[in-house]
């Protein structure tokens, strides 16, 4: 990202009507990596938004008008509730972790009885464990509602799940019992992040071919002894945005994947698997204070020694904010003044030594993650030919 980028930015926002820290995402950056995707996945194979990545309805309209989806994969119970009630029968969700009983309790005594959302049809709940099975049909009797079960299974992230064929055997042959409660609906499996994995330890193909391996042999166990609970359109989900790339040929057994985070790239996801994807999320904010060398409680007397130590601190500048799951990626070399400390109010930055900045111009991040850190600023800005187009709402905690 070259400097005219955000002098542009910068150049717009100082004319936006007001001037806080800020979420920007760039439709124009979004839109390559919406194009990248969709070259990258198999026509067969179906995807799955995750809704933490991207918490913001019209951000989902976007994707999914784009992506032509209504698959969502969801993480946390008052984004549940709240997409239910949007969309109605527009949707199908898929849990992406197992809920407590209670919260599952709390979700349907919550639902609107009116609500054109029907969990029965779109929801599946993810299951772990034998246990978490049964208090699901416990609460499906207690509420004659049926429910849809999607196994967790693990394939090789050791996070939980079903991790041998004699324990999933054993929750399949209970839906297979209380088939008037419970509908088994398919597999979710996370990969292990082979993308992060030292290469010494396991070459990220082997590792993704162990993960397939034991998912087909999930899904074949299904075929032969469980004939009663196979059906079309049973969801065998799985993937994330760091081993998309795994799920391009024809060995992977999936038909679902799920990403979210790969269409904005935050920098935790600047990794090889992901080399072609470009970011498209930012962090904005503005200069609030900007100081002629840099002045540290309690050490006044060595003001000069320090600016000629570290010429970095020839200037100095108080930013709004800056306490955020984010890095400095505007202008270079900027960073948080590691002795005077980060702030959630005011944070002292410092810049390279010829970098000349004023008050009000703006500094530039990039999150680290989108979930929870999108959530923190209000309004989504969003950015097309670097001017503000629109302004998206998050989800609600």
């Amino acid at each position: 990202m070259n400097h005219p980028y955000f002098q542009q930015l910068n150049r717009t926002l100082q004319s936006y009507k007001r001037a806080v820290p800020s979420l920007l995402i760039d439709l124009d950056r979004l839109d390559q990596n919406l194009d990248t995707f969709q070259k990258s996945i198999r026509p067969e194979i179906d995807f799955r938004i995750v809704v933490k990545s991207l918490p913001s309805i019209p951000l989902l309209d976007y994707v999914m008008e784009k992506t032509s989806t209504n698959r969502l994969m969801v993480f946390h119970q008052p984004f549940l509730s709240t997409l239910a009630h949007h969309y109605g029968d527009k949707i199908t969700i898929l849990l992406g972790k197992p809920m407590p009983v209670q919260t599952t309790r709390y979700f349907y005594e919550s639902l609107d009885t009116q609500s054109a959302f029907q969990p029965r049809q779109q929801l599946q709940w993810l299951i772990d464990t034998e246990t978490r099975l049964r208090q699901y049909l416990e609460l499906a009797q207690q509420f004659q509602q049926k429910l849809l079960i999607n196994l967790e299974i693990d394939i090789g992230l050791h996070r939980g799940g079903f991790g041998d064929l004699k324990a999933l055997r054993t929750v399949l042959q209970l839906i297979a019992t209380h088939s008037e409660y419970l509908t088994f609906s398919g597999f979710m499996g996370y990969d292990p992040h082979v993308a992060a994995l030292p290469k010494a330890l396991r070459s990220p193909q082997k590792s993704f071919r162990l993960a397939n391996h034991f998912y087909k042999s999930c899904i074949d166990l299904v075929k032969t002894d469980f004939p009663e609970l196979w059906q079309d359109g049973l969801t065998f989900n799985g993937a994330g945005s760091p081993t998309l790339a795994f799920h391009q040929h024809d060995s992977s057994i999936l038909n679902e994947v799920a990403a979210g985070s790969a269409l904005v790239k935050p920098t935790h996801f600047d990794i090889p698997t992901l080399a072609h994807y470009v970011p498209a999320c930012f962090i904005a904010t503005p200069i609030l204070k900007k100081m002629q060398g840099t002045t540290l409680p309690l050490l006044e007397k060595l003001k000069g020694v320090l600016n000629v130590w570290k010429p970095a601190f020839k200037q100095s500048y108080f930013i709004y904010g800056g306490y955020w799951k984010a890095d400095f990626c505007y202008p270079p070399k900027t960073s948080i003044n590691t002795i005077f400390g980060p702030s959630t109010n005011q944070s002292m930055i410092n810049t390279a030594a010829k970098v000349d900045l004023n008050v009000d111009d703006f500094v530039f991040l990039r999150p680290t993650q989108s979930e929870f850190v999108f959530l923190q600023f209000g309004d989504i800005l969003a950015i097309r030919n670097g001017k503000v187009v629109d302004h998206w709402k998050v989800l609600q905690n």
